[in-house]
């Protein structure tokens, strides 16, 4: 969502890219959520950070604790982070697990336009 986020809001003055600690699948909940508000995510998928390693970048972000744990260090630049819960551990029924990856995505929405707007 955050890819998504970022790049639909503010890919005019940042090259996007996103991956996580592993490659999964993107979650229909979350392209789900970003439907409601516009943002198609449905050709996105899920990429390893291992796809990264050799590339540069100006700014690492990261947005959950595991990931900044886990993610490889890239020398000599800046990293953000923001620890997120994890939508996709919510449990409940779908009502209830789409509300709270409306949450998250809400969050990460606010954070990002404190960070790069």
């Amino acid at each position: 969502m955050a890819e998504g986020l970022l790049r639909h809001f503010y890919g005019d003055r940042y090259e996007v890219a996103s991956a996580g600690t592993e490659a999964t699948r993107v979650n229909p909940y979350a392209i789900k959520a970003m439907k409601e508000i516009g943002i198609d995510i449905s050709s996105h998928r899920s990429k390893s950070i291992e796809e990264f390693r050799d590339h540069s970048f100006d700014i690492v972000v990261t947005v959950c604790d595991h990931a900044r744990e886990t993610c490889p260090f890239f020398p000599g630049k800046k990293y953000l982070h923001k620890g997120f819960e994890d939508p996709s551990m919510a449990e409940g029924t779908p009502e209830e697990i789409l509300a709270k990856f409306r949450q998250v995505r809400d969050e990460i929405m606010l954070w990002l336009e404190e960070n790069f707007a």
